[in-house]
């Protein structure tokens, strides 16, 4: 494990949210989304072409289950989805599910779960290490802990551009994507897109959606709940 790109699949039988939880994956700095898939079979043939490091994976697919495909990849796993029976809970966790995010869940939870998970591989890179990095590492796994929190925040650190795309989100009439954030402050679009994308993960502004006719859709930031 070194500090490459966290290659993710996301595994949805709804596109909508499937794409919703790919475009909180890929506002993070460190991560990037590999492929998205709506079955059991797609995702099977995605992970036959290798070179992931995480699944995002529902319980409930139309052919198969998500925690028959967690316990078959031979990569790290956490189960996003409205199952919350104890047995399922259970079964994911011992099929190798590293996290059970239950929906329906804020951006910032699973942008705080995946900071944690950064942060897990981060500790965890070493070929070998002591017994209390052992014990941070698992800790960054758990939802709320300080580790997390600290992941999150370390990306975003005080700045007066920070302050400048908060003002201009928070101001805005309407969501904003990272081009208008760009003009609205004159800074770079990728500046743009990488103070937003951070400020998720921290729970500072909201992200959502936009679909258009065609191609991917298009990531929004505001202030306020999701709409």
């Amino acid at each position: 494990m070194g500090r490459a790109e966290v290659n993710v699949l996301v595994v949805d039988d709804d596109f909508r949210v499937a794409n919703m939880h790919a475009g909180i994956v890929s506002a993070l700095p460190g991560f990037t989304v590999g492929a998205v898939a709506n079955t059991m079979a797609a995702a099977r043939a995605e992970i036959e072409q290798g070179g992931f490091d995480q699944a995002l994976v529902d319980v409930y697919l139309p052919d198969g289950s998500g925690v028959d495909l967690v316990r078959e990849i031979r990569f790290d796993a956490m189960m996003l989805t409205a199952a919350t029976e104890s047995e399922t809970v259970r079964a994911a966790l011992s099929a190798g599910a590293l996290g059970y995010l239950v929906k329906p869940f804020d951006h910032a939870a699973l942008a705080s779960r995946l900071a944690g998970y950064a942060r897990y591989r981060r500790i965890l890179s070493a070929p070998e290490v002591a017994a209390a990095e052992v014990d941070a590492g698992l800790l960054a796994l758990r939802p709320g802990a300080s580790t997390n929190s600290a992941a999150a925040q370390s990306a975003v650190a005080a700045s007066p551009t920070k302050d400048l795309v908060l003002q201009a989100v928070r101001g805005a009439t309407g969501p904003m994507s990272a081009a208008q954030v760009a003009a609205a402050i004159g800074i770079s679009r990728a500046t743009a897109q990488r103070y937003p994308a951070a400020l998720v993960g921290t729970g500072g502004v909201r992200m959502q959606l936009r679909y258009g006719s065609t191609g991917r859709p298009e990531q929004e930031y505001f202030a306020g709940p999701v709409r």
